[in-house]
Parts: structure tokens; sequence; C-alpha cells
């Protein structure tokens, strides 16, 4: 009996499309191999299921204690987080949603007798730094965001403050 002994030289050459597709089968039985092995080695371990956890309730952040001990200044405290809670607007005293313009912040922060103070007080720090200011409620339609109405409200409260108003 002889049997035949290719040498490489001999052995037929392949395409590269061919040589691709051996290669894809090759590693598709190693990839099928070491699936089966992780399944296998991993068989015993317990798998729990994930715990159900309920959501903490939201809580409502505390509104810090007014800095100001003086009225004027602590209606000004006031009226810039009235702002903040209800929303600024510009055009009306309120408008549907429930949002204020700076006088009707001041308005439903202050007690009795403070709203004029507050007003000028304020008027006084726009003016500071807006000469061409008409009025609080003119300047505030001029406006187009709340971040202004918030920052001259503090710089109002500060100066009714060394004012001790």
């Amino acid at each position: 009996m002889t049997t035949a002994v290719l040498s490489p030289a001999a052995a037929p050459a392949l395409d590269f499309e061919t040589r691709l597709a051996l290669a894809e089968a090759a590693m598709n039985v190693r990839l099928a191999n070491a699936s089966a092995a992780i399944e296998v080695n991993a068989a015993h371990i317990p798998i729990d299921p994930i715990p159900h956890v309920d959501a903490a309730p939201l809580r409502t952040p505390a509104i810090a204690p007014c800095p100001y001990p003086t009225p004027v200044a602590a209606t000004l405290w006031r009226a810039r987080n009235h702002l903040q809670n209800n929303g600024w607007c510009a055009g009306a005293l309120r408008d549907e949603q429930g949002a204020v313009c700076l006088m009707g912040a001041i308005r439903a922060a202050a007690s009795a007798g403070a709203a004029d103070d507050a007003v000028t007080v304020l008027f006084e720090a726009i003016r500071r730094d807006f000469p061409d200011a008409t009025s609080v409620p003119a300047w505030n339609d001029q406006r187009a965001t709340l971040h202004l109405a918030d920052r001259y409200l503090d710089r109002a409260a500060e100066l009714a403050h060394a004012r001790n108003l």
C-alpha cells in the first residue's frame, strides 16, 4: 500500500475568499466552545433578582431664614424668594401661571407700608447701573430673564440693610 504525502508546494492554492470562510468557521467553533465553557463554569453561581427599591420621597428644600433684620431689606429678600418660587414675568403684574414682575413680587412680600420703601430702594439700586431707567416696571419689562431681577433685588436688599431700612 502506497501513501502519498503532499508537500506544501504541492498543496492546492486557496483563494482569499475561501481562506476567509475557513477562518470564520474555525472562529465560530472556538466561540461556541468558549460560550459553552462559560455556561458550565458559571452554572453553580446563584443569580439573585434585583431588589425592588422604592424611591425616596421628594422633599421641598427649606427656605433659609431671612438674613436681614430690617423691614425693607427683609421685604426685598422675600420678594426675591417669591420670584424664584413663583416665576418672573414681564409686561404684566401677574401672568396666568402665577409668575409676577418685580412690583408684583414686592407687593406679595411686603408687610404694611414697606412696599413703597422697598420699591424706592430697588429703583435707586437699578438707577446706579441703568441711569436711563424711568421706573421699576419699565425696567422690568425691558429684561428678558429673571437673572437681572434677582441681582437687583439682592443689591437693593444690601443697600436697605446698610441704611438700616
